[in-house]
């Protein structure tokens, strides 16, 4: 209030405003502060380069944007462990992080991080200055892992068939459709990880974290391709499935024979 009236008073200054910046100062800083200059500039630096230049309102967060980038890896990883299952990786060969991240048009540093997880679970390893070999698995290896798989799981079944109700078992019949259902497809990787889900929520049952994350890591291990081995056929995948929904009738009967039997086949004969 007090500058407009000095400004009443004394209007023969037009001098001050032009040579001294700092002088005028007093009325500047106001209306400059108060235009949306700043604002809006950040937005557009975060959302042109992740997507193309199209509709934009200010009510639409940066935040997604954010989620999707830290969650490459991640979807890479699962592309390559679908990838493996599939048998588009084949085992031998040797995969370099960048040219695997042109196939997914990402760059080499999620690619090269998501194969060092594929390494612990024992699914590559690492070749120095050329990049990662796929793992050449045994009918031996394979064997080996269903034993463990055998050992592992068939005692907790036995003890939670005694003890888990009806409507509990029943529960999981969705799950055991689910692999049904990739199996008829014959979506070999579908089906090995709607497997993996079935074969997870039955052992959870059980309480035990550890429990589930070691049988999960044996499980996935089993799955890799072999060497030379046959052809994985529908059939075998639809026989494979079967046993998911005769398991579950046996827990909901009680049957502990028939669960203890039908689950060291299952594991003989896992695919």
């Amino acid at each position: 209030m007090e500058q407009g009236r000095t400004r009443d008073t004394a209007p023969s200054h037009p001098v001050p405003p032009r040579p001294a910046t700092p002088h005028p100062t007093p009325s500047h800083p106001v209306p400059h502060r108060a235009p949306s200059h700043p604002a809006p500039e950040p937005h557009t630096d975060v959302r042109v380069p992740e997507q193309t230049r199209g509709e934009h309102t200010h009510s639409e967060p940066p935040a997604p944007r954010l989620v999707q980038r830290h969650s490459v890896r991640g979807q890479i990883l699962e592309a390559l462990r679908t990838a493996l299952v599939g048998g588009e990786l084949v085992p031998g060969e040797v995969y370099s992080a960048p040219a695997l991240g042109a196939r997914f048009g990402v760059s080499a540093t999620p690619v090269r991080e998501a194969m060092q997880q594929l390494a612990v679970e024992g699914a590559v390893e690492v070749v120095p200055n050329r990049g990662f070999r796929v793992t050449e698995r045994t009918p031996r290896e394979l064997a080996e892992l269903a034993e463990v798989r055998a050992l592992l799981e068939v005692p907790v079944m036995l003890r939670l068939a005694r003890t888990v109700p009806a409507e509990r078992w029943s529960e999981l019949r969705p799950l055991a459709e689910a692999t049904s259902a990739a199996a008829a497809r014959g979506d070999r990787a579908h089906y090995a990880e709607s497997d993996r889900a079935f074969h997870r929520a039955v052992l959870a049952l059980a309480g035990n974290e550890q429990l589930v994350a070691v049988a999960e890591d044996l499980h996935r291990r089993s799955q890799w391709p072999l060497v030379a081995g046959p052809a994985i056929r529908r059939a075998d995948l639809v026989a494979d499935a079967a046993e998911h929904s005769a398991l579950l009738d046996a827990l909901i009967a009680q049957d502990l024979p028939v669960v203890q039997s039908l689950a060291r086949e299952h594991f003989t004969s896992a695919k």
